[in-house]
């Protein structure tokens, strides 16, 4: 067995077509597979084609809103019809709004709460015939920083991240019989479109970061590849239910 060898195998990846998505695309077509990235926005999707495909995979773009339960189990019937199988999912979806608690309004909460947790769910129900079908599958499920640390600006966004790693659990224990293995990724600061929003509206963030991670520095995507290596290749056999932090440090320091 080669470790981490998954040629033939068929990834599909929730917001797959910029920041920590395409890194964790990125990170899995290293090793093989071929990829359907999924998302709202086909143009975007352009540059990350080119770049999966660079890998001598082949890649996909496959439009979906993944908060919708019927475009969910579209989505994955489509990677099914396009590449025979679908053996990884990548649940990377994400938004978030960042106001103090009491200025939300029910909406924000209910778009936060669909775009990063049900999403997630529906994805991974509808990903779950599919892999029971190839003899097994990985999940890998998007948490955060905010999954183990709370803000006064994060109200609903850390309640979905939270919510992300004990449904990773759950999902873990109910489909380990079926070997699909279902982990979590708790990102730190990582430089993405949604930080950079972050540093703007947070004063001191940069900087603050930069102080506690031992790292001594704020994330890039590539880091995030790595893992997602791990967690969809046979290196991973025997991990499930986990919450695997890529932070630098962040979450261990004083």
């Amino acid at each position: 067995m080669k470790m981490f060898d998954i040629s033939g195998k068929v990834a599909l990846v929730t917001g797959g077509n910029g920041g920590i998505g395409l890194a964790m695309a990125l990170g899995v077509a290293s090793c093989g597979a071929n990829v359907a990235i999924a998302g709202r926005n086909a143009e975007k999707a352009v540059s990350a084609l080119e770049a999966l495909r660079a890998l001598g995979v082949e890649a996909e773009f496959i439009a979906a809103d993944v908060t919708k339960k019927a475009d969910c189990q579209r989505m994955v019937a489509e990677t099914e019809a396009r590449f025979g199988r679908l053996d990884i999912l990548v649940n990377n979806a994400g938004t978030s709004i960042r106001k103090m608690p009491q200025d939300y309004s029910e909406d924000e909460w209910h778009q936060v709460l669909d775009t990063n947790l049900t999403s997630a769910f529906l994805c991974s129900q509808a990903a779950y015939a599919a892999m029971k079908k190839a003899g097994g599958g990985k999940m890998i499920n998007i948490g955060s920083m905010m999954s183990l640390f709370g803000a006064p600006y994060a109200t609903p966004y850390a309640a979905s991240k939270g919510g992300i790693v004990q449904m990773t659990k759950c999902l873990a224990t109910a489909w380990a019989k079926d070997n699909i293995q279902v982990n979590a990724v708790l990102p730190g600061w990582i430089d993405t479109e949604l930080t950079q929003r972050a540093r703007s509206q947070v004063d001191g963030l940069q900087a603050s970061v930069e102080k506690r991670t031992p790292a001594g520095r704020w994330g890039a995507p590539p880091d995030m590849s790595g893992v997602a290596a791990f967690l969809a290749t046979p290196a991973s056999d025997f991990v499930t239910g986990t919450a695997i932090p890529v932070d630098g440090g962040f979450s261990i320091a004083m």
